[in-house]
């Protein structure tokens, strides 16, 4: 039986040092950390492995839940994930306990929530989006392809597939580029 955390942040440039301190106080025998989103369980390496090694008696630890998921669908499969394997999970900043049926309650309660703010933060960000576009300042992320390269390959012959090799990108993005 062994208490193991895991901690998540979001982007590179963010830390992880206050979660991981956490979870060393509250008692973390092993602790596994990714800066990697929490809107979808893919890419999750980490906290994979962790669920991997989880045994029987043991304990998943995170500071808040929203560390482990921000989508009532992929908190809900690790929680169903943990029972099976008859795992307990608890937060360090929140009343969460899954071995109590009030712990529970709270947790189905707070990845409502989390799942609610992540919709709000994506519709926040779309009515940014739109309206930059409107007033000009928006312009889409830059372009890594290099378009005159392209046109030149395909003056010299090659088709869209032998170019799309050649510069390792994607076919269709040739013709974008050839037909821009």
């Amino acid at each position: 039986m062994g208490s193991y955390g895991y901690a998540r942040v979001s982007s590179v440039s963010q830390d992880l040092e206050i979660q991981e301190k956490a979870l060393k106080q509250a008692g973390c025998e092993i602790i596994r950390s990714e800066k990697v989103s929490g809107t979808s369980t893919q890419g999750r390496d980490e906290l994979k492995n962790l669920m991997d090694f989880l045994r029987e008696g043991d304990e998943l630890v995170v500071t808040r839940v929203d560390r482990l998921g921000r989508s009532v669908l992929d908190l809900q499969t690790i929680v169903k994930q943990l029972q099976d394997k008859q795992v307990s999970l608890r937060a360090t900043e929140q009343p969460i306990d899954t071995s109590t049926p009030v712990g529970k309650c709270f947790l189905d309660m707070l990845s409502v929530f989390a799942e609610f703010e992540t919709s709000l933060r994506r519709e926040r960000q779309m009515e940014g989006i739109a309206k930059a576009k409107e007033e000009g300042r928006y312009t889409g992320r830059k372009s890594t392809i290099d378009a005159d390269k392209v046109k030149q390959l395909h003056k010299g012959g090659m088709g869209a597939t032998a170019i799309a090799k050649e510069l390792k990108i994607g076919r269709a993005s040739v013709y974008r580029m050839l037909n821009a």
